[in-house]
């Protein structure tokens, strides 16, 4: 047992208690454009420096040296480490540096101190700030998903990100950085959380109570924890760093070898832990049809007309194009290439908290979307794609826009290229609860026409302002599940829950009017699914917009998808014996019931009614 090392912290960060980041976090937030600045004016000054050296440890080399500093020495913007060492200033240069160092780190420290979080029973909570303070609160019922990336510099501190999405602009809480283990188990008690599912189901039974009646703080955490208040939670024996039968503390080498191996193990850890889906309902993606669906993606069109307007210039001598174009050239094949490795490892599964999507090589990253978050699912191909089958199914969830950062917009995409089969399986993972019903229409969806599957007839007369595509375009509902066929050149089925649908529209314009035709709309979140009915029958798109907007009523008055852990509390009481704990057994799996896990107890809603200046923030590791 001596060659084990000392573990790492653990605490239950879900207690409502106010708790700190992770002591890199702010290096790997900020420190890490310090040290590239740094490395820049070392990088451009070298060769000053090592004259300076040489003339200071090697005088007889010094006269060519002194004459260059003659010409030099008055020009402070062309050499400043001259103007230093010629005028004597070298002591208060080093001064200077030294105390830029240690504000730096005084300003590390700081940001790190009063950067704490905590999680209450109501919304997650983030007070930052060392002049000007801010204090952000994220409801749990207006969470959208929670999303953990891992990049490359932070995956070597054992760290991870974890940004929680909220419905509306700007509206997300980052906590960045967290131990990779602890935002993994935090990411599972705010789902837990969010579903409805109260302390109650974790327990079956009320919270032991002291005798001064205020809740037992031993029973809010998890088995295996250790609470001890304001102090990182470890099991007592590891925490000592010594040998539990002799007593002897472990050797550092021994430590930190197996803090290394910890590392490895991590980077070469699959981004989906097995046991937290079944096999069946993982989709993969081959790299090879990654890397085929990109060069035969719409970019390639753009690619081969950048490179013939390149050699057309060139060849007819005007190089002017090479200071337009080549640019863009580089842009795309840039884009092309983060398409890709975007795209290496990707898995999408169904767990109990939600869709899991996962990607990345050496930085990673994943997205968990609980049910009842998505607004609207699409499914297209590229006209490119489609003697290989090969389909892409976006999503359209509240406070993530097509518009918005690279990063966001890719969170918008869950299947970035797959087969039909695939495209069955991602959407019985987005639509759970009319997974069966939708299942008939899908096939007649992608690449059907007419009236196959039940879906509406475009009438001929359509054909004049949609002469290619009229056959295809059609709209069926199922088990409140409004499902759209469009497209030609780009076939596309959108699918819309009629209880998260915002609203629904009929326009006739003049030459629809004179027609009989008519535009369905479905309005939803915004994002990259627009829901369109581009022509149709007036008097079935009348129909269809009455039959919709009642439906759409009467579904969302129904609607408890948003609380989905809230149903099994009671059957998980039930069957729990009164007085006896309902959480499971360690290492035992988690429940069947999507959104439950076999996770930490929450606590009760006094816990977190401290004033929040008395509280003294836990330190997170």
């Amino acid at each position: 047992m001596s060659g084990v090392a000392r573990p790492q912290g653990v605490v239950n960060l879900a207690d409502g208690e106010w708790h700190r980041l992770h002591p890199a976090s702010p290096l790997l937030r900020g420190g890490l454009v310090f040290i590239a600045v740094l490395g820049f004016i070392i990088a451009n000054l070298r060769e000053r420096v090592i004259e300076i050296f040489l003339a200071i440890f090697a005088p007889e080399s010094s006269a060519p040296i002194d004459a260059e500093y003659g010409e030099w020495q008055q020009d402070w913007a062309n050499d400043p480490v001259g103007g230093i060492v010629m005028n004597g200033l070298v002591g208060w240069a080093l001064l200077a540096l030294a105390a830029i160092i240690i504000t730096v780190v005084i300003g590390f420290w700081l940001s790190w101190r009063m950067h704490t979080f905590r999680v209450t029973h109501e919304a997650v909570e983030v007070r930052s700030g060392i002049l000007f303070r801010s204090h952000r609160s994220a409801r749990l019922d207006r969470i959208q998903g929670i999303n953990v990336n891992r990049p490359l510099f932070a995956r070597l501190f054992g760290t991870a990100k974890l940004e929680i999405s909220v419905a509306g602009q700007s509206a997300n809480v980052q906590l960045a950085y967290l131990g990779s283990t602890l935002a993994d188990a935090l990411r599972a008690d705010v789902l837990r959380l969010a579903s409805g599912a109260r302390a109650e189901r974790a327990h079956g039974a009320a919270v032991p109570a002291a005798a001064d009646g205020r809740t037992d703080a031993s029973a809010l955490v998890s088995p295996g924890l250790v609470a001890e208040p304001g102090a990182v939670q470890e099991p007592a024996a590891e925490a000592a760093g010594a040998d539990g039968a002799t007593g002897q503390r472990t050797p550092v080498s021994a430590r930190a070898g197996a803090l290394v191996t910890q590392r490895v193990d991590e980077f070469l850890a699959p981004e989906l832990d097995p046991d937290l889906a079944p096999p069946e309902s993982v989709v993969h993606l081959p790299i090879g049809r990654v890397i085929g669906s990109t060069v035969l993606g719409g970019s390639t069109i753009w690619a081969i007309i950048l490179v013939a307007i390149i050699v057309v210039g060139v060849t007819s001598g005007q190089m002017w194009v090479l200071f337009s174009f080549v640019p863009a050239a580089i842009g795309l094949v840039s884009y092309m290439w983060s398409r890709i490795t975007k795209s290496l490892r990707y898995s999408i599964a169904g767990t109990p908290d939600g869709v899991r999507i996962g990607h990345g090589l050496l930085s990673t990253g994943n997205q968990t979307i609980p049910p009842g978050r998505v607004h609207a699912v699409e499914a297209t191909q590229w006209v490119f794609w489609r003697p290989f089958g090969w389909w892409s199914v976006r999503i359209n969830v509240a406070g993530q826009s097509v518009s918005a950062s690279g990063d966001a917009a890719q969170r918008t995409i869950v299947l970035p290229v797959g087969t039909a089969a695939d495209v069955h399986r991602v959407l019985a993972l987005l639509l759970p609860d009319a997974a069966a019903e939708v299942e008939t229409l899908v096939d007649a969806g992608l690449v059907g026409r007419g009236d196959a599957g039940g879906f509406s007839v475009t009438p001929k007369r359509a054909a004049w302002l949609r002469p290619f595509s009229w056959k295809r375009i059609g709209l069926a509902e199922t088990a409140g599940v409004a499902v759209i066929r469009r497209g030609a050149l780009i076939r596309s089925l959108s699918l819309v829950p009629l209880a998260r649908m915002q609203s629904v529209a009929r326009s006739v314009g003049p030459i629809e009017r004179a027609l009989d035709l008519a535009t369905l709309r479905l309005h939803t979140v915004t994002g990259p699914v627009s829901a369109v009915l581009p022509v149709a029958d007036r008097a079935v798109a009348t129909a269809l917009f009455e039959r919709l907007a009642h439906e759409a009523i009467e579904r969302a008055a129904s609607d408890t998808s948003h609380h989905w852990g809230a149903a099994a509390a009671p059957d998980a009481a039930a069957e729990t014996a009164p007085g006896a704990p309902a959480e499971a057994a360690p290492g035992a799996p988690a429940e069947a019931v999507p959104g439950a896990t076999a996770s930490r107890a929450e606590p009760p809603a006094g816990a977190s009614a401290a004033p929040a200046d008395e509280t003294e923030p836990r330190h997170v590791v």
